[in-house]
């Protein structure tokens, strides 16, 4: 991450507030974490409270979705119900962008979140959220691409129709208005 990224205390206190809520509203999540140790994580991470502000701007909803005991670490996924608006029309990463002859995005889901601060998820992690509640019901979200599929250049999508997960596959410079990424922080 280029500089450092730290919010404004207004911006701050608003983005814990939000997440409060949330994590308050969506106990089912994280039913044995509790909201004082990931707050004290989050004040001791300004640069992670930054990312998850990233997240929550763009439309992501992020939340506490488990706790790691041997790294300490708390892990947050997008949990918007659709892929999140401000993350879409975005091809899978760079290489696809400046590959891309014509009509070309603004920028790759790849390197957005890097930007970010956070990475895609992968398939299993997107499945793993897919047990939490009903995700990208109108909309489809770019997942980690294995080296192999992408070196032939494709990339993967994932989507819930029919009360069914799947898994796609496209050209990894296409891009869709109903298509963006999930991303996951670890603090």
């Amino acid at each position: 991450m280029p500089a450092k990224k730290e919010l404004q205390p207004t911006q701050h206190q608003e983005l814990l507030q939000t997440l409060k809520a949330r994590f308050k509203k969506n106990m089912n999540r994280h039913k044995t974490i509790e909201w004082a140790m990931v707050e004290a994580k989050l004040e001791a991470n300004p640069d992670k409270l930054w990312s998850l502000n990233e997240m929550e701007v763009t439309g992501g909803e992020p939340d506490v979705v488990g706790y790691n005991a041997e790294t300490d670490t708390y892990t947050f996924y997008d949990c918007a119900a659709e892929s999140p608006k401000g993350r879409r029309s975005l091809c899978y990463d760079h290489q696809a962008l400046e590959e891309r002859k014509e009509h070309k995005p603004e920028n790759s889901a790849v390197e957005m979140a890097a930007d970010m601060g956070i990475q895609l998820l992968t398939e299993a992690q997107y499945r793993e959220l897919q047990q939490l509640g009903k995700f990208d019901l109108k909309t489809s979200s770019w997942v980690k691409t294995p080296a192999e599929i992408r070196k032939l250049g494709g990339a993967l999508f994932c989507d819930r129709r029919y009360d069914t997960v799947f898994l796609y596959h496209n050209g990894a410079q296409s891009y869709y208005a109903a298509r963006a990424f999930r991303g996951m922080l670890e603090v």
